[in-house]
């Protein structure tokens, strides 16, 4: 049987989540439902974030209550859409008995529910893709889910196509945004990214991209600065950085050294939204 420790052991939780300690028992009179046991463990240990940059469990502690939220608008939202086809929607919605109740969204706007029939322990997850109103049901928990998602051993039609990269989760915390444009140079790309991350190390995977004809992104992190960065070609030459605010003036200083051993320079530094930077 999987539990959260399973789920640990393959992604290791923040040291400080964000928004995972609150009044259970309010959040469940709220919902008028038991919840089951295995969410409440993944809340407290993981938080307000999301696994791979996909998939946000809906914590209902911290600036907002997620999962509340959610399920007060949830039949209101749909019910129109239900009422013109019907044969569209298979499921009951929460509040209705055993409909279903979103535990987790995705960046493509798919929800992960809850098939709330039965005792909490017992639900299972439907995946749902809103835009296209398309299920597809797992007879799997919250944890059990995400778990047999992250390590490949479950598929859905619903999420987009993507290669897995190595499971990780990035609790919500503030961070910085820089661009930072950059020259050539001589040396071979492969190369100006093991000298990138050598700077930056220890350093761990998050996906990438290479078109095979030039076109790189190599996405990964720099774990013990809390540092976010991709590498990349595809649109320009450049480095991508996110970083806490308090830690602008380092990461100017370790980047800056790590394109001069790149062999490339500083062409420009802008914020995501175009603004110059680090002039």
């Amino acid at each position: 049987m999987t539990t959260i420790d399973d789920l640990i052991r393959l992604v290791p939780p923040p040291a400080e989540p964000v928004g995972a300690i609150g009044d259970w028992q309010r959040v469940e009179a709220d919902l008028g439902l038991r919840l089951p046991a295995d969410f409440k463990a993944l809340i407290e240990r993981y938080g307000l974030g999301q696994f791979v940059d996909f998939i946000t469990p809906l914590t209902p502690f911290g600036p907002r209550d997620l999962l509340v939220q959610s399920a007060h608008r949830l039949l209101d939202s749909e019910r129109s859409f239900r009422r013109t086809h019907p044969d569209k929607c298979p499921y009951p919605f929460y509040p209705e008995p055993g409909g279903l109740l979103e535990w987790a969204a995705t960046d493509n706007g798919d929800r992960l529910c809850w098939l709330t029939g039965g005792e909490p322990d017992s639900w299972t997850t439907v995946v749902w893709n809103p835009r296209g109103w398309y299920y597809e049901a797992h007879d799997l928990s919250a944890v059990e889910f995400l778990l047999a998602w992250l390590n490949g051993q479950v598929t859905t039609s619903v999420f987009p196509d993507a290669e897995a990269p190595t499971p990780w989760f990035e609790p919500l915390i503030e961070r910085d945004q820089v661009y930072i444009k950059l020259s050539e140079g001589k040396r071979p790309y492969p190369e100006r990214l093991r000298i990138l991350r050598d700077a930056l190390a220890p350093t761990a995977d998050r996906g990438g991209y290479d078109d095979g004809e030039g076109d790189r992104q190599d996405h990964f992190s720099a774990t013990e600065l809390g540092w976010n960065l991709t590498y990349e070609t595809a649109y320009g030459h450049q480095i991508r950085v996110a970083f806490p605010p308090h830690d602008a003036d380092r990461a100017r200083t370790i980047l800056f050294a790590a394109v001069r051993r790149m062999g490339c320079k500083v062409l420009t530094t802008t914020t995501h939204l175009g603004q110059p930077t680090w002039t």
